[in-house]
């Protein structure tokens, strides 16, 4: 365990000009007391890591000092093949690029680790659309793709309910969710998400080119400490909780209480059970009563229907008399 992560340090400090303690210690997932340790460990086995002091001090190795520490075991070149999603890199428009790249790491690895490629393709398999909807790829998703790739500031026009409006963008990152691509962008005062099959038209952002030259878009500085997976994961949560303005409350059954989560946004139902249990548990019945927190109440109805007799609607009163009618209805079909 301690040789590898010696071995990571070595390659991240052959990455980098030079990586302060704390941002080592976040990338080995160590304490900086441990890092010092390691960096010391490493100076006595004869690798020439340097201490800079100061404020902006570092680690960094001398004299462009390189490892050859850089072979693949079988673990980790069956991950390398792993982390790519076939279906993403083809629609963006990188499946030549991708496979000439398989093929590259392939031809480098030991003979008895080039069997790795075909060995997770039959194990592993990424099918990242939902159930029951036909994916379709933005037109224009290639072209978003180059220009994340290219740090290249685009002028794009974008549907916004009825209405188009125009922005200049800096495109950060692209992330598929359940076959829907999105755009991670900064505009002139925030970094925001687009859904890019909203794009209607997307251009390299005008700038004055020197004469004669190709007009190839002009490039923006990326900002280093933006972290797309993080920022993803807090847009993601707030659209969650801005999506749901309203309120229901009902009582579950034991079955209601397992089925909640299926048939409603799971994060909500699991957190309305998990405070109602803290509050006070099951009634004498065995029956749990939460207040769950949803879209709108005509989306509660649609979602909770699916509960049958498992779950009874409490309020809001409107609701509960729509569920009433519901029931009465149906029960008149098995009349």
């Amino acid at each position: 365990m301690r040789a590898a992560r010696l071995i990571k340090m070595v390659l991240l400090l052959q990455a980098r000009p030079s990586m302060t303690a704390a941002e080592l210690a976040r990338a080995l997932e160590v304490s900086e007391r441990t890092v010092a340790r390691d960096v010391l460990s490493l100076s006595e086995a004869g690798v020439p890591v340097y201490a800079d002091r100061g404020r902006a001090g570092g680690y960094r190795l001398i004299g462009g000092y390189r490892t050859r520490l850089t072979g693949l075991g079988r673990s980790e070149a069956e991950a390398l093949f792993l982390s790519g999603v076939p279906s993403a890199l083809r629609e963006m428009g990188l499946a030549d690029a991708a496979s000439a790249a398989r093929l590259k790491v392939s031809a480098a690895l030991l003979p008895e680790l080039r069997d790795a490629a075909t060995g997770v393709a039959q194990r592993f398999h990424l099918d990242a659309p939902a159930w029951y909807q036909e994916p379709e790829t933005p037109a224009l998703l290639p072209e978003i793709a180059d220009a994340v790739w290219d740090d290249r500031r685009i002028t794009a026009r974008y549907l916004r309910k009825d209405t188009e409006v125009e922005r200049e963008l800096e495109p950060y990152g692209l992330v598929l969710k359940a076959g829907v691509w999105y755009l991670a962008a900064r505009t002139e005062d925030d970094y925001r998400v687009y859904r890019v099959d909203r794009f209607t038209s997307v251009a390299a952002a005008e700038h004055d080119n020197a004469p004669g030259t190709e007009d190839t878009g002009e490039r923006f500085t990326r900002d280093t400490t933006f972290d797309l997976p993080a920022f993803w994961a807090e847009r993601a949560a707030q659209f969650a909780r801005s999506i749901l303005r309203e309120e229901v409350t009902l009582r579950l059954s034991a079955s209601g209480v397992r089925q909640l989560p299926y048939v409603t946004e799971r994060t909500a139902a699991r957190e309305a059970i998990a405070r109602a249990q803290s509050e006070g548990g099951p009634d004498e019945q065995g029956r749990l009563t939460v207040t769950l927190a949803v879209e709108s109440a005509d989306v509660a109805y649609a979602q909770l229907l699916a509960l049958g007799p498992e779950g009874e609607i409490l309020a809001p009163p409107e609701l509960r008399a729509r569920f009433a009618t519901a029931a009465h209805r149906t029960a008149a079909l098995y009349t």
